[in-house]
């Protein structure tokens, strides 16, 4: 399956009507939330969490959508509601499941986001049963695209071919709105690879070095626009942001400075993802067998001399891209033992040396090989004996 994310193209109005829709999604979310932590001190309920905000989910259909005070939720889709209780109850099996901390409240902070989607119906028969059948919406090849329930919007990219969807997400970083939606297409992956098998060593230096010499970096304009970041930082360091807890209200001003710093943060995280995905893209369609290290990247994060260079380089995100990538490229990921010396031993002869992270070349010391760290640690990657590899899994 593919996902498409473009841009909307919205002028004032529409901007408004987004943030409302995105603060509706945003209270009914958090409105569960309380719900359900305050169903935890009754006694004699034992009701599962996806039962509980099933009822809840009555609850506000019910009640609280038909108070006087709330009559503003009518102007929205239902279905922006309803797939909030969606998100809730996934959060809340991600957590029990140990793959997500507690769910928290959604705040203007964090993003604004809401999904809207076709709802299924049936297809009558005379003298025989109903046919179930999904709803989709066709999107046509063009600038323009229909979301369920509110309008036809403008893209700033076009759509290059006619398809169809069920399900819309919008979302907001810093000023901009975007809108992705999933199409059920398989791709084809390609059955031939110019290179049978390469390690590839993520590096604090460099962003990754492949054992047949391939060195990829993290562009200069990274390193930029971090550096404009922090003089925005530096010269705001006096303003009054506000602050709820005391009651401050934040200026215009501070409004100004937060969508900046947005936009910063925005352009930082879109240079890194763009590096990312072309480089594992690169070596998916060169490698068949693509060897890395299973590092410990939490406790190298651990380390305030590294932290940054790690954060900069987005190893777990290196290692997600490429084992979500098998399937469109016909690749195989292995992991190698984090413990096993390839750093530390020669690629030529195999003997194993203390090395210091300052050390940049290996010099052998047996048969005085000399070579990048780096390019020696990625072919004995590339080399690793079998018993210390295993098949990489999401």
């Amino acid at each position: 399956m593919y996902a498409i994310k473009r841009e909307l193209k919205l002028n004032n109005k529409e901007t408004s009507l987004m943030r409302g829709i995105a603060g509706f999604r945003r209270f009914v979310y958090n409105f569960g939330l309380e719900m359900v932590i305050a169903s935890w001190s009754f006694e004699g309920i034992s009701l599962s969490d996806s039962k509980r905000i099933d009822t809840i989910k009555q609850l506000f259909t019910q009640v609280v959508m038909k108070m006087p005070e709330h009559g503003w939720m009518k102007r929205y889709p239902s279905t922006v509601y309803q797939s909030a209780f969606i998100d809730l109850k996934k959060a809340f099996k991600r957590w029990r499941e140990g793959l997500s901390n507690f769910p928290k409240k959604k705040t203007k902070k964090r993003g604004d986001s809401f999904t809207v989607y076709k709802t299924s119906g049936v297809y009558p028969q005379k003298g025989k049963p109903a046919i179930p059948f999904t709803k989709r919406v066709v999107i046509k090849a063009g600038k323009k695209i229909l979301l369920t329930g509110l309008k036809e919007f403008r893209l700033k990219e076009r759509i290059n071919f006619t398809c169809s969807s069920q399900t819309f997400t919008v979302s907001r970083t810093a000023d901009k709105w975007f809108v992705s939606f999933v199409l059920d297409a398989e791709k084809v992956p390609p059955i031939y690879h110019p290179i049978e098998r390469v390690g590839v060593d993520l590096g604090v230096k460099t962003l990754a070095t492949v054992s047949d010499g391939t060195c990829y970096a993290m562009p200069v304009s990274n390193q930029r626009a971090k550096t404009k970041l922090s003089k925005l930082q530096w010269r705001n360091r006096n303003k009054a942001l506000g602050s709820k807890r005391l009651g401050i209200k934040a200026s215009n001003n501070a409004r100004g400075y937060y969508v900046k710093l947005a936009r910063y943060y925005a352009r930082i995280g879109n240079i890194r993802r763009d590096t990312i995905v072309k480089m594992t893209t690169d070596l998916s369609r060169s490698a068949y067998c693509i060897r890395i290290e299973d590092l410990n990247v939490l406790g190298m994060m651990g380390n305030h001399k590294l932290a940054a260079a790690v954060s900069d380089n987005c190893f777990y995100e290196v290692r997600r891209q490429l084992i979500y990538k098998q399937s469109h490229y016909a690749t195989k990921v292995e992991l190698v033992d984090r413990w096993f010396p390839s750093s530390k031993t020669c690629s030529c002869c195999g003997h194993v040396q203390d090395m210091k992270l300052s050390d940049r070349v290996f010099d052998c010391q047996k048969c005085d090989n000399v070579m990048d760290r780096d390019l020696n640690a990625a072919i004995n990657l590339a080399n690793a004996p079998k018993e210390k590899v295993r098949l990489a899994r999401a």
